[in-house]
């Protein structure tokens, strides 16, 4: 069982930064990939950001790359989500995922936070 618990979101402007943090209460956090999803209004779902167990790989959209950073600390079992030049078309419920699995597969994760809303103004 794991469970997942979002942090961070907020309003900014567009050009701004925001730092999404992800806590996983799970008994081994280096059995499982770890990813970023959101979903924006009327959409679906979108893979944002992932990394592997080993924190070296991780995958991007092109919508998020070089602008998106993910990062994961063993030792506190969290993930991260460091956003930067954020656009108005960032603006969803960004949701923290796990799963045993590939990392860069939208399938893989099957726990999920609760979700943290992110709105950018422009």
């Amino acid at each position: 069982q794991v469970q997942l618990v979002e942090s961070g979101g907020g309003l900014v402007q567009a050009g701004g930064s925001l730092r999404l943090s992800c806590a996983a209460s799970v008994r081994t956090f280096s059995n499982y990939a770890m990813a970023w999803f959101r979903q924006a209004p009327g959409k679906e779902r979108e893979l944002v950001a992932a990394i592997d167990e080993t924190a070296i790989s991780t995958y991007y959209p092109y919508s998020v790359k070089g602008r998106f950073t993910i990062s994961r600390d063993h030792a506190k079992k969290t993930v991260y989500l460091e956003m930067n030049s954020l656009k108005p078309e960032d603006t969803a419920v960004y949701y923290c995922a796990a799963g045993p699995g590939t990392y860069y597969n939208a399938r893989t994760y099957t726990y999920w936070g609760q979700g943290t809303q992110v709105t950018v103004s422009s």
